[in-house]
Parts: structure tokens; C-alpha cells; sequence
């Protein structure tokens, strides 16, 4: 005779049961199905919620997703930080974003310890924060938080349901049906994420390549073609887009001035301040006379708006190319060296001044030298210089020189092209990685006048 009340005479599960148990797996099949039929995590978590609301008879509620890379956002931009719980999802009021740091409020601190937390009065916790509901007049009674995992049990998110629409609480059966979906919410949030940084790195990689187009065209296709001197100039950057800066502009009959440039940093910022320089640049050497009023007017406007806070060594090399005659300023960038065609010997030009964009008051001097059939002027970013070896041992000026003295009777783009050359080899097994610019500048006749006076500006 069975005695078990809960077992039929035939030994199995009185049929209510077995009907119940195989309800919760209609409907866990039909939640799991919709689950994986959207890839975007806003919809996903409308759909988790559509479903937790409609199952569980609840008037309101939300899910989190736990957001280990960013915290605090400013002015837009997010900070790396402690993990926090965003919601894109609130039913009953218009979507917004919600931010919770762990341990703070209910979804903070299920979050944070794993607890499932089912109570009558949300009232009755000391840590329920009843802040929604007064900015919202809305009264939280009964309510359920749990924790959403993966199936390796790490905890991704936290879903909380209010205001059981039939009896007082949520019931046990609610508790176990939200905690079998629990691992398909976690496995579609898993994969919804994963699609989202996908589509995220594709965008990034499109946004990246225009970007590195963009910044190809604001730097001149080729060297000019001067009279009497020979120009040649390669630039390789680390990333997508850099800092480094060259230019070559044309000021009239006979002059030519040189920009090597370099903005602290790398990546996207800097190039948005090298963009800047070169529009800043070129307008102001359609109204400027003198190199010093030059230097002295770029320094001012970059240090007005310079919101990003990076600032930039800069060369400026002015050339008569009739009377071979150089005038520069080097403010604070790493000495071009100018190498004698003769004997190979070589010099730095390093009279200037500081930085640009740091020092609103900086004062800069001119440097003026006298170039000859054969003598060559080397300008680079320390991207050429600090090239390390396995050793790190830097490629530096002195071996810079060498290399370029070495060479000083081929033409300026051989010249260019074996010394970067160089430069790659040596830096084999390296760590230091930079932007590069390489400028050459050969003399390759004598000066057509004895004395340099610029057309419209000043010697």
C-alpha cells in the first residue's frame, strides 16, 4: 500500500505536477527561442524584461548588465573604474541610461554578493533606497532581485521584478522559474555582447581608416620640387593615425619653409591637434612677415584653445633657396643636424625656444646658417631617435649622423630610404614605438645671389 501522498498507486508524480513541470518547459523554451532571436542588447533587454514581467505577473522592473570597463562618465567620455550595473531598460517611465555602483541599493548589492532577495515591503530592507520612487510617485511594495549568471556562475547582470500584480510576494515558483532562465538570459547577453563589440570594432576599424585618409591628405603628397636642392621626407606611424607633422610651404619667389612637428602623445587626439596646427599654420603665414611672429602666433592660439591639453615641439626651417641662406626656429623639438658635404661633420640647430601650447608668454629667438653645394639638413621626430634595440640602446643623433654622412653624396630620397632602413634594423626586438617623420634637404647647387632678402619677409 503507498502511504506517500505526494506518489501516485502507480509510483509516479500526481499529474498536477507533472502538468506544472511541463508548463515551466513550454515556457522556458518558448522565453529561451525569443531570446536568441535578437543580437541587439537594447532589444534583448526589453525582451528579458517583457518576458520576467509577463511570466511573473509584475507591474515594473529592470535589468542590469554588469559593466566591468567603465565607471564615471564625464563630459561624455567614460573613465576607467571600478564595475558598475547599467540599465538601459525602465519600464513605466521614458528609457534611460541608469548607473549603479556595486553594493549600492538593492541591484547593487545582489550584484555584488549573489543573494536573491524576495520580500512583501521593499520598505522593510535598510538598504532599499526609496529614491525612484519618490522622484517617480511610485510606491514599491513587493519585490524580487536576483542575480542573472553565466553558466560558468559568474555573475553578468541582476533583474529585478516589483509590485506582484496577484498576492502580496513573489511565490517560490516565480523564484525557481527566473532562476532556470537565468542561464539563457546570461548566454543570450553573452552573445549579444560579444555581436556588439563586433559591430563596435568594425565601426572603429571604418572610422579609423577614414580618419587615417583624411590625415594622409592634409600632408603634402610629395616633396616640392626646388631649384638647387634636392627634398625628400617619409613618415611611418604606429597606429592608424599620429601626431607627427611635415609641411612644406611655398612663400614666394624663392623661399620655402619647413615644418617638422610632433604633439605629445599618439592616436586620435593627437591627430586632431596636428589637423588643428596645420589649418592654425597655414593661416597665419598668409598674413605674418617674420619667422619669430610665426612661432610666437602659433604658440598664443594653441595656448588659448587647447582643451585637450597637449602641446607640440615644432622646427621651422626658412629657406632663400637664391642665396642658400637658412633662417629657423626650433622650439623644443629635437635639434635637426645639419651635416657639412665636405667633411661629413655635423651641428645641431637648436636656438628657439620651448614648446608650443605650454607657455603662453614664451619668447622665441631666431638661428640662421649659411648652406653650401653638398650640405645636407636633417629634421626628424623622436620617433627617428629613440628607435631602441633589444638592448635599448637608442638609434640617437650621433648614429643618425653617421648614417646620413655616410651617404651624403647620393641623392636626398636614397638618402631618406637606406637610412630608415637602418633605422628598422636596428630597432629589431625593440619596445619603443613611435611616430616617425624623416626629412631630408640636399644642397645641390650654389647660391644665384650674394645676399638673401626674402620677398615679403623679413631676413
Amino acid at each position: 500500500m503507498n502511504t506517500n501522498p505526494t506518489m501516485n498507486t502507480t509510483g509516479t508524480a500526481p499529474a498536477k505536477d507533472l502538468e506544472k513541470q511541463l508548463t515551466q518547459l513550454s515556457l522556458l523554451f518558448e522565453a529561451t527561442r525569443l531570446l536568441n532571436s535578437t543580437l541587439d542588447l537594447a532589444e534583448l533587454l526589453e525582451l528579458i524584461l517583457k518576458i520576467a514581467r509577463t511570466e511573473l505577473k509584475a507591474d515594473r522592473g529592470s535589468v542590469f548588465v554588469l559593466d566591468r570597463k567603465t565607471s564615471n562618465r564625464r563630459g561624455g567620455a567614460a573613465e576607467a573604474g571600478a564595475p558598475e550595473l547599467l540599465s538601459i531598460v525602465a519600464e513605466g517611465i521614458e528609457r534611460q541610461e541608469i548607473r549603479v555602483p556595486l553594493g549600492t541599493g538593492i541591484a547593487g548589492r545582489v550584484a555584488q554578493t549573489g543573494e536573491i532577495i524576495n520580500v512583501a515591503d521593499a520598505y522593510d530592507l535598510a538598504y532599499f533606497e526609496p529614491t525612484f520612487d519618490q522622484k517617480f510617485g511610485y510606491r514599491t511594495r513587493s519585490l524580487l532581485c536576483m542575480p542573472i549568471r553565466h553558466r560558468s556562475g559568474e555573475i553578468v547582470g541582476v533583474i529585478q521584478l516589483l509590485n506582484r500584480m496577484e498576492g502580496d510576494r513573489f511565490t517560490d515558483d516565480d523564484v525557481e522559474f527566473l532562476s532556470k532562465l537565468s542561464g539563457h538570459i546570461a548566454m543570450a547577453l553573452e552573445n549579444a555582447r560579444l555581436h556588439h563589440e563586433m559591430l563596435e570594432k568594425q565601426r572603429l576599424e571604418r572610422d579609423l581608416t577614414m580618419a587615417r585618409n583624411i590625415q594622409r591628405a592634409l600632408l603634402p603628397e610629395e616633396p616640392p620640387t626646388v631649384p638647387g636642392f634636392e627634398v625628400a621626407v617619409v613618415n611611418e606611424m604606429c597606429y592608424d593615425v599620429g601626431g607627427d607633422y611635415y609641411d612644406f610651404l611655398s612663400l614666394g619667389p624663392g623661399t620655402l619653409l619647413l615644418v617638422v612637428a610632433d604633439v605629445e602623445g599618439k592616436g586620435v587626439a593627437s591627430a586632431l591637434v596636428m589637423s588643428n596646427l596645420q589649418a592654425t599654420l597655414r593661416a597665419l603665414v598668409m598674413h605674418l612677415h617674420s619667422l619669430e611672429v610665426l612661432a610666437l602666433s602659433l604658440n598664443e592660439t594653441l595656448c588659448l584653445d587647447n582643451r585637450r591639453g597637449k602641446f607640440m615641439s615644432m622646427f621651422l626651417g626658412l629657406i632663400d633657396t637664391r642665396s642658400n641662406k637658412l633662417h629657423y626656429i626650433n622650439a623644443g623639438h629635437c635639434p635637426p643636424i645639419l651635416i657639412d658635404g665636405e667633411t661629413g661633420k655635423h651641428r645641431p640647430l637648436d636656438k628657439g625656444g620651448t614648446v608650443i601650447g605650454m607657455f603662453a608668454d614664451a619668447v622665441y629667438q631666431r638661428g640662421s646658417e649659411r648652406l653650401k653645394r653638398g650640405d645636407i639638413l636633417v629634421a626628424c621626430t623622436d620617433g627617428i631617435l629613440e628607435a631602441d634595440n633589444a638592448d635599448q640602446d637608442e638609434f640617437g643623433e650621433e648614429r643618425l649622423a653617421k648614417a646620413v654622412a655616410g651617404l651624403r653624396t647620393k641623392p636626398a630620397q636614397h638618402v631618406v630610404d637606406s637610412v630608415l632602413g637602418e633605422i628598422n634594423t636596428f630597432s629589431k626586438g625593440g619596445i619603443n614605438v613611435d611616430d616617425k617623420v624623416l626629412m631630408v634637404v640636399k644642397v645641390t647647387a650654389d647660391p644665384t645671389v650674394e645676399t638673401g632678402k626674402f620677398a615679403a619677409w623679413k631676413p
